[in-house]
């Protein structure tokens, strides 16, 4: 493999031309294409790990962040939990981040290229004393013998991502049984599972990491019924204590974007509570306020600009105020942000952000910038672009 390391695409056919000299063929082939899956395993396992391991083309895609995985491993550690049944371990990422965590693994999955896998990703590592690796029907695997259970159902089928929890493999329904006979055991879902599928039994927790939303755990054993948003890194975990929606309020100078965690959780209005706001609309998950305040769970905009949905008056306030970087966001609107760069044609040395949203039922857009605070620093004046007038009022409806 070192022969092929760092082998970019436009240079493959010369290596490979190379090393068929004195290579049979078909390893040269199965050389270069594992290559290309450690390269795209980099931005998961980080390039120490990346380079040492062996990779699926599913595998790759559907692995656990190395960041979530050791976070995930850290709480199980801090359970009392010594030993787990990792069922559908996959390639193995998340059986490195227990085991690295002192945690004695039995790895399963049925696939035997999977199994396989795993088994030379724990040799490859220095972890194979503490990873059992075993090629099995998650569904006949006796587990209790173990601490906790941690189970990963595929969720990604021939036709791609597969929605219903029911048609996971294993369902959702087998893994939630499972699960309830373990002491401790995580299930670990898609973050846009419905949260009426979360069972009474359960803790639900949602994970970001460096705000985008990664997956959403199944936990039991632990806090029945508890609903938590976790972001990463950090953790910084934001807790639901049941708090009404905030009200409906005019636009303030700041717009705060809670991050996906926070919203997918549910628990926009626990991040909102120290902020002295409210949503610019009963739908949409924005948060404005008159004050900067510094909040991990959100990012904060100052709003120079709010006008009625209208291109013409953007493109011609933008042209004005010479913005070249533009960022789009959108929440409450059908308008794709690049059509809208598109139309605007931004050109100039200023940044702005654009949100494409509802004010109280209305299509607005709102002009503004990331905040002097952004999430956690101390709050400074930012001035606005130049030259911007005060923050407008919300438009009339």
């Amino acid at each position: 493999m070192t022969e092929v390391r760092g082998t970019v695409r436009d240079r493959e056919l010369a290596v490979a031309t190379r090393l068929r000299r004195e290579h049979p063929a078909p390893l040269v082939t199965a050389a270069l294409a594992q290559e290309r899956l450690r390269q795209r395993a980099v931005a998961k396992f980080g390039p120490a790990d990346a380079e040492r391991m062996f990779f699926t083309p599913n595998g790759v895609e559907q692995s656990t962040r190395s960041s979530v995985a050791a976070y995930r491993a850290e709480r199980f550690r801090a359970l009392g939990v010594r030993s787990v049944a990792d069922l559908c371990c996959g390639i193995g990422g998340d059986a490195i981040a227990l085991a690295r965590a002192g945690i004695r693994v039995l790895a399963v999955d049925r696939d035997p290229v999977t199994a396989a896998t795993a088994r030379a990703n724990a040799d490859a590592l220095g972890l194979a004393e503490l990873i059992e690796v075993r090629e099995a029907d998650v569904t006949e695997v006796d587990t209790t013998a173990y601490d906790a259970v941690f189970v990963d159902p595929a969720r990604r089928g021939g036709r791609g991502r597969i929605f219903d929890p029911e048609a996971y493999s294993p369902p959702l329904s087998w893994a939630i049984g499972a699960a309830l006979k373990a002491p401790k055991a995580a299930l670990k879902v898609a973050p846009g599972i419905p949260h009426e599928a979360v069972p009474a039994e359960a803790e639900a927790e949602w994970i970001s990491d460096g705000g985008d939303v990664k997956e959403a755990v199944l936990w039991f054993g632990t806090q029945p019924g508890l609903v938590r948003a976790t972001l990463l890194p950090g953790p910084r975990e934001l807790p639901g204590r049941g708090l009404p929606n905030p009200p409906v309020r005019p636009l303030g100078r700041y717009l705060y974007e809670p991050d996906g965690a926070v919203i997918r959780a549910h628990l926009v209005a626990e991040a909102a509570a120290d902020l002295d706001g409210g949503l610019l609309d009963e739908t949409i998950a924005y948060v404005t306020s008159d004050v900067l305040r510094p909040t991990p769970y959100a990012t904060a905009y100052e709003i120079t600009d709010a006008l009625p949905f209208n291109v013409k008056k953007l493109k011609a306030l933008l042209r004005e105020r010479r913005v070249g970087v533009l960022t789009v966001k959108k929440r409450g609107s059908a308008v794709e942000p690049e059509e809208l760069r598109r139309k605007v044609k931004p050109q100039g040395p200023h940044a702005a952000t654009v949100f494409l949203t509802r004010v109280a039922g209305a299509p607005t857009m709102l002009i503004g910038h990331p905040a002097a605070s952004a999430r956690t620093a101390a709050p400074t004046p930012t001035p606005p672009l130049s030259p911007a007038p005060s923050p407008a009022p919300p438009p009339a409806h």
